[in-house]
């Protein structure tokens, strides 16, 4: 046993420049109803170093996509993108009029204050890539007028 504890520190301690270390906060998706097969998880990434998130998957989901909110003829329109920039200690968030991971063909209903399991990769200027797991919380919020997140209060 110790000497497989030395060796994964040696490999790890000969294997080049760790990986950009990324913080993820505020993991959240909106809840559904029975019959939407569809959703989007948001959050806020922030990377210590240069990096990009280049996918994201959840078993809860037959396709996952990093999608955007754009103005397009005066129009709101969501669209695909490949990857998503994580410049250096600059917070990134994932939000309803911007960046949001896609989540469709789901695989069952997502209620308010479920556990969403989501795994996010993130590709540092070296080209390695590393594979994160989220847990989002599933959570009503709203968007207001300005395009920021209120977070809605439920009274029982």
């Amino acid at each position: 046993m110790q000497r497989i504890a030395l060796l994964t520190l040696v490999c790890t301690a000969l294997g080049g420049p760790a990986l950009a270390a990324v913080d993820v906060t505020d993991p959240w998706v909106r809840p559904t109803t029975a019959f939407q097969k569809s959703t989007a998880a948001f959050m806020q990434l922030t990377s210590s170093s240069d990096a990009r998130l280049v996918k994201a998957e959840s078993p809860l989901a037959t396709q996952v996509e990093i999608h955007q909110m754009v103005m397009k003829n005066y129009r709101m329109k969501m669209q695909s993108v490949a990857l998503v920039e994580l410049p250096a200690g600059q917070p990134i968030a994932l939000r309803p009029d911007g960046y949001m991971v896609m989540l469709t063909g789901l695989k069952q209903q997502i209620r308010q204050g479920d556990s969403i399991p989501i795994s996010i990769v993130v590709e540092g200027s070296d080209r390695k890539r590393q594979t994160i797991q989220v847990t989002a919380l599933a959570d009503a919020r709203q968007v207001n007028a300005s395009g920021e997140v209120v977070h809605a209060h439920h009274h029982e």
